[in-house]
């Protein structure tokens, strides 16, 4: 049977109550005062936005935890050295789940060859370092001099930074969202999709058609993603590799991290090694 801990993971997709003490504030600007506006925070663990969106850009890096960004089509995590951005006009909202520094940057928009969708983005030491020092910068910098000169060396770095594999995309059925929502919830779940199906009311071939179709990927291909993306959290922690590995659904650790290291490049102690 699968294992039905307290402790299991899962996405706060759905917002916190309870605790309003936790909730971020959204800024309210008619326009940003410079192409890159920077908003520097130190957030306790579960602060998180409400549903907003802003007619710029916004990066969002968190030098520890894990930050989660919610928009209809999907989930997008950002472990260490990973960070998401969001393009302009876009609802979504932003959680995470530990303490965190919480480094955001506001890009005018548009333009600056930045891209068109949300997507987590690879943050190499080069581009840690700029995001840092435009961190540092005052809110109306001079842009004819040095200043504007780095914060535009950071926007061409932006501009080419490699996207991650941290998206789970949603599927727009109906039904699928049941299915999604349900794995959610219980990611070690050890059903068939034949199971799944019958239980949405959906033929098994319909179900794979659909989920390709709508997603990109293969059901079984969403699952283990899902798996992996949900165990970020407690791996941030410093939760246990074992017991991450049942809660995910695996019979051993290293299955677990054979997996995580075939779809994120790097071992689960590597990712989230002291930096």
């Amino acid at each position: 049977m699968p294992p039905n801990r307290q402790t299991a993971p899962s996405f706060s997709a759905t917002l916190p109550t309870g605790r309003p003490q936790a909730e971020r504030s959204v800024p309210r600007l008619p326009r940003l005062p410079r192409a890159v506006l920077a908003r520097v925070e130190t957030l306790p663990a579960g602060a998180w936005s409400a549903e907003h969106s802003h007619p710029w850009g916004q990066l969002s890096y968190a030098s520890q935890g894990v930050l989660q960004v919610h928009t209809a089509a999907g989930h997008f995590i950002a472990p260490p050295e990973r960070a998401v951005w969001v393009p302009a006009g876009l609802p979504h909202t932003v959680v995470n789940t530990g303490p965190a520094e919480m480094r955001s940057l506001y890009v005018a928009s548009p333009g600056h060859g930045m891209p068109g969708d949300c997507r987590v983005l690879e943050i190499d030491p080069l581009l840690r370092e700029l995001i840092l020092a435009v961190c540092a910068l005052p809110e109306l910098y001079d842009e004819a001099g040095a200043e504007g000169r780095l914060v535009q060396v950071l926007l061409d770095q932006l501009a080419q930074a490699r996207p991650a594999v941290m998206a789970l995309p949603l599927p727009t059925d109906k039904r699928l969202l049941r299915l999604c929502a349900a794995l959610q919830a219980q990611p070690a779940d050890l059903r068939t999709w034949a199971g799944w199906a019958q239980e949405i009311g959906i033929s098994e071939r319909s179900l794979v058609r659909l989920f390709q179709q709508q997603t990109g990927l293969a059901p079984g291909a969403w699952r283990r993603r899902l798996r992996l993306l949900l165990a970020l959290s407690p791996l941030a922690a410093g939760d246990k590799v074992a017991g991450v590995a049942l809660d995910s659904g695996y019979a051993s650790a290293s299955a677990f991290i054979t997996a995580f290291s075939a779809e994120f490049g790097v071992t689960p102690a590597q990712m989230f090694a002291a930096r």
